[in-house]
């Protein structure tokens, strides 16, 4: 208390200027969380929470049940969580993986000096400036099986048109492709930042050295994008890994099921039918752990490459 006490008296200033953020963060951030891991710890459903009906209250009946819950999850014993935990390995790992190779390319490409290379970038960053929902809203009316663009491309050069959101394979194609719409401005301006970063006297002792451009860009340009590609891939991750909106937004009510990722699936265990609070809330802390557990393994892994 004492030192507690000292610090308070010399440092005031700086725990009034951090108070508001404190608030904020317990207020948005801890609340919840510690609300959330307390409801994943019980049996909460939509059956034995306190509730109001007309002037009449009932009290909770829940109860404590430790940690039966993650036991359910972790064990396989839902038959949910393993196909669900797969699937959103899949996802995550196609939209980072294919969103960092476009991103890549378009950004070496706006890298160079060509005509109107600032309408160019305006473009191609135009859909991140779209909010997103508007964005999905458009891919539902191109991937319309009866009245979308794209179909109308794919039968114009003599192709089967396809229904896009109707079967689980096609439905798992498309929102994989919006997602790599979404993402790929933010890859491209990250490393489009990352290449300019780049000193060009490197480039210039590769060329004296005959140097390929194979060889420029496996001993120059990846290692230079090696501290950008690090934190992109990891934000890119971890933002893909949580993707609610495009899924939701793109497939709606229509979706068979195979489409949901983890936090997908948490949403409709907490929101459809008879709304199970505990085990969307377990779900909720079992992807938080992951992505914990993923990044801390990340930046680790990294931590030599860099040194």
């Amino acid at each position: 208390m004492t030192s507690i006490r000292r610090s308070w008296d010399r440092h005031w200033y700086a725990w009034a200027m951090v108070a508001p953020v404190v608030i904020v963060l317990a207020v948005l951030v801890f609340y919840p969380l510690g609300y959330g891991t307390y409801l994943s710890l019980t049996n909460a459903n939509e059956t034995n929470v306190a509730k109001d009906i007309g002037p009449v209250h009932i009290g909770a009946t829940y109860h404590w049940v430790g940690l039966h819950n993650y036991w359910q999850v972790l064990s396989g014993k839902d038959g949910d969580f393993y196909p669900r935990f797969e699937w959103t390995v899949v996802w995550t790992v196609a939209c980072v993986a294919v969103t960092y190779a476009i991103g890549l390319a378009m950004a070496m490409l706006l890298n160079r000096k060509v005509r109107f290379r600032l309408f160019y970038r305006l473009c191609l960053i135009l859909p991140w400036a779209v909010p997103a929902f508007i964005g999905v809203f458009a891919w539902r009316l191109m991937l319309n099986s009866q009245y979308g663009v794209l179909n109308d491309i794919i039968t114009s050069f003599g192709l089967p048109a396809q229904d896009w959101l109707g079967t689980p394979l096609s439905q798992k194609i498309a929102v994989i492709m919006v997602n790599i719409w979404v993402g790929v401005p933010f890859m491209m301006v990250a490393l489009l930042g990352g290449l300019q970063s780049i000193p060009g006297e490197l480039y210039e002792a590769a060329e004296m050295d005959g140097a390929s451009p194979l060889q420029r860009f496996t001993n120059v340009t990846v290692p230079g994008l090696r501290p950008v590609t690090s934190t992109v891939v990891l934000l890119s991750t971890v933002w893909t890994f949580n993707m609610f909106a495009i899924i939701y937004l793109l497939l709606g009510n229509n979706t068979t099921g195979d489409t949901d990722i983890l936090v997908t699936y948490a949403y409709e265990k907490a929101f459809t039918g008879v709304s199970d609070y505990s085990a969307a809330a377990t779900y909720g802390i079992v992807i938080l752990l992951i992505l914990v557990a993923f990044s801390t393994f990340y930046r680790r892994k990294l931590k030599p490459e860099q040194a």
